[in-house]
């Protein structure tokens, strides 16, 4: 366990964490402990290790769970989609850290059914794709979606032919060849998911095509804690197909690199949980965690160094 610096966010699950590349700050923002939805927004200076809530100008986004975030460069942090009881959000918006304020952004063109659970990541093109997630009654969706920034407008990239399944609460990167790759999650009547898909083409503009994968090593499971270091991925806990939590941590290559493997950590470990928030220090080469649930949330921080 990493000790921190000045106030803690609460313990929650279920929330965002995300790196700014040139001040090297992490923003958290928003999650949920039982029937508690947060609004709140922190930051991370992982030089000093040392925590700040934020209070930003302006009215900013509603309290949420399950929404996506992503780092736009030149704006700042952006928020979308989510859940916070039986509400669930297709808004956009935007922090910018210079201006200590929020603002909300336009969603003209072919907005996402308000959802949450997706995935996303900013691509090659500049534009936050977002695939998949899960609605009211039920409802998991298998749509992938782009927001432009530039033009305050959203445009359906699902693909024609082969889909992943319906789902939700899986996780999603871009890698360092300009694909999309998705995995795991849960669909109706199936707790976890192991596949694993990569949408091909999507970098150069359309919808690109879906393309299956040879099963990974890992075990099914959804809302794992998920972040990039390089050509690949790092991938912690989650819950598997009994909806128990796990506490195995795994690298992800990008396609056609190596194969995937466990990472076998020395020491102390964090319990196994789900619904954790994962980043990467490129400065001090480590991955930091925080959050997460087990039996209860978490508010703990912990650092996993690749030195």
């Amino acid at each position: 366990m990493l000790a921190s610096h000045g106030p803690t966010p609460a313990a929650r699950e279920d929330h965002t964490w995300t790196v700014d590349p040139g001040s090297g700050l992490a923003y958290l923002f928003g999650g949920r402990d039982g029937g508690t939805s947060f609004d709140d927004l922190w930051s991370f200076h992982p030089a000093t290790d040392t925590w700040k809530e934020l209070t930003p100008e302006g009215r900013g986004p509603a309290a949420r769970f399950g929404h996506e975030a992503a780092w736009v460069p030149g704006l700042g942090l952006a928020i979308t989609l989510g859940q916070a009881g039986s509400s669930f959000f297709d808004d956009v918006w935007l922090f910018d850290p210079e201006a200590s304020s929020w603002r909300q952004l336009s969603g003209d063109g072919e907005r996402p059914v308000p959802r949450y659970g997706s995935c996303s990541g900013i691509g090659p093109d500049g534009r936050l794709w977002i695939s998949h997630g899960f609605t009211e009654e039920g409802t998991r969706f298998f749509d992938t979606r782009a927001y432009d920034f530039e033009t305050g407008s959203w445009s359906d990239e699902t693909p024609p032919d082969l889909q992943p399944v319906e789902r939700c609460l899986h996780t999603c990167w871009w890698t360092g060849g300009g694909d999309f790759v998705l995995y795991g999650g849960q669909t109706t009547g199936v707790a976890a998911l192991g596949d694993l898909w990569l949408l091909e083409g999507a970098r150069a503009g359309g919808a690109g095509s879906w393309m299956k994968l040879e099963e990974p090593a890992l075990a099914a499971r959804q809302l794992p804690a998920v972040a990039r270091r390089g050509a690949l991925s790092v991938a912690f806990g989650g819950r598997d197909i009994d909806r128990q939590p796990l506490g195995d941590t795994w690298l992800l290559p990008d396609p056609g690199g190596a194969p995937i493997s466990r990472l076998d950590v020395d020491g102390e470990a964090p319990d196994d949980r789900s619904g954790a928030a994962l980043v990467y220090d490129e400065a001090r080469d480590r991955m930091l965690l925080f959050g997460g649930i087990g039996d209860e949330a978490f508010d703990d921080l912990w650092e996993l160094s690749f030195d």
